[in-house]
């Protein structure tokens, strides 16, 4: 075989694997929309601003790292976003962009002086697999709640919400995610959220649009909105911290898991450099309009069809770009369409509990409060400092504190800092 064709057969494959990897991720320009415009920001705008900032991040991810993998807002932080900070805190959404830029640059910074190193190795594993499990099961319950399977009740606060048409055509759309996933089929999420959307239209309880395409694009409503000065408060230092320390961990899992099929010996300097760029891309997407952006798991169905190069990260962006053309049919999805996806994702992020110590007390203790504060009281933030500072004073009361290295005991006091501002 020449090498001509060899380079052929090569690029044919990352495009495969591009198209692979979008087609997992591509939940997300139906699903972010949805959870943003909840904080009052313009659906139709986020919907291409999550297209725009995600083709940017995927474009940096390739040319500057040349690796497949792919990025876009991450979920459970546009979570965080919308339901912690702009309803639970009563945050201007504008001011909570300027949160996420100073979170993106602050991630940045720790990146470039090598101090993220010394901030991963403070926490134990535990805690950091407690954190993801916390928040799928904190997404798991905005999506029962967006399909109308638990609603409000005044005597136990929540209850079972009845079989309306609508949870049942959510529900037909969650059977439909369950059964492709089951089965290896990739873009499953997609194809469950079309197939919902797809049911409402026939039933009359959702109107098409106009028109299905179109090629001008108004980000204006979100874009350039951000509040920097307005976020540069003490009392929103807990929120850029829990922004950043939930960005650095489901980055760095997911780097170094994925990056491990590719090779064996994962190099720090090319897991630091995609670091530095999924922060640059935080902040590009908070100046344009959106959550945080992130590293995606589902890289490693493109890494599965072959992706090894660049390639495969820039073909995701071009998909996402063409995604923006299709903004009108985002729109038109209802949430109960889009809310087996956020449960689907709630189930993918609770499987690391299996890696969560229970053993002792010490860890075990501090990680099932992090589980269960972050889904009951419904704060991300809450969560992660309560268990933090658990975790602290178990090991000083036990006599452990030699055990307490010094990144942990600057996390723990930022934590009561935290509950005192």
């Amino acid at each position: 075989m020449s090498s001509d064709s060899t380079e052929k057969g090569t690029f044919k494959t990352e495009v495969i694997a591009g198209v692979t990897t979008f087609l997992s991720m591509s939940y997300i320009i139906f699903v972010n929309p949805e959870i943003l415009s909840a904080a009052g920001m313009d659906k139709n705008a986020v919907a291409a601003v999550t297209c725009l900032a995600s083709a940017i991040a995927c474009f940096l991810v390739g040319i500057i790292c040349r690796s497949p993998l792919a990025m876009a807002p991450g979920m459970g932080l546009n979570a965080f976003f919308a339901y912690s900070l702009v309803l639970g805190q009563q945050i201007a959404w504008e001011t909570a962009l300027g949160i996420v830029f100073l979170s993106g640059f602050i991630f940045f910074i720790l990146t470039a002086v090598g101090l993220r190193e010394k901030i991963v190795e403070a926490i134990p594993k535990s805690l950091v697999y407690a954190i993801g499990v916390g928040i799928g099961l904190f997404i798991t319950f905005i999506g029962l709640v967006n399909l109308g399977l638990v609603v409000k009740d005044e005597a136990t606060l929540i209850s079972l919400g009845r079989f309306t048409p609508e949870v049942l055509i959510g529900l037909a759309g969650l059977v439909v995610m369950l059964v492709l996933e089951s089965r290896g089929i990739r873009g499953a999420l997609l194809i469950g959220i079309i197939v919902s959307t797809a049911i409402s239209v026939l039933a009359g309880r959702v109107d098409l649009p106009d028109s299905f395409m179109f090629a001008q694009f108004n980000i204006m409503p979100v874009a350039f909105k951000l509040d920097i000065l307005g976020a540069v408060k003490w009392s929103f230092f807990g929120a850029i911290f829990t922004l950043m320390f939930m960005d650095m961990f489901d980055s760095i899992g997911t780097l170094v898991g994925v990056l491990h099929k590719i090779e064996n010996d994962v190099k720090p300097r090319s897991v630091s450099r995609l670091l530095a760029v999924d922060a640059a891309a935080t902040m590009i997407g908070a100046v344009i309009g959106t959550s945080t952006t992130t590293v995606y798991l589902e890289s490693s169905a493109g890494v599965e069809a072959g992706g090894r190069r660049g390639t495969t990260a820039v073909v995701v962006g071009i998909l996402f770009l063409a995604g923006m053309l299709f903004v009108p049919i985002i729109a038109m999805v209802p949430a109960y369409a889009t809310a087996p996806a956020l449960i689907m994702v709630g189930l993918f992020m609770a499987r690391g509990i299996v890696n969560v110590d229970f053993s002792t007390i010490e860890e075990g203790f501090p990680a099932f409060i992090i589980i269960i504060m972050i889904a009951l009281a419904y704060s991300i933030s809450g969560g992660l400092a309560l268990g933090f500072i658990s975790y602290t004073l178990l090991k000083v009361i036990n006599g452990k504190y030699r055990q307490i290295k010094p990144a942990m005991w600057v996390i723990a006091a930022l934590s009561v800092v935290y509950f005192l501002i």
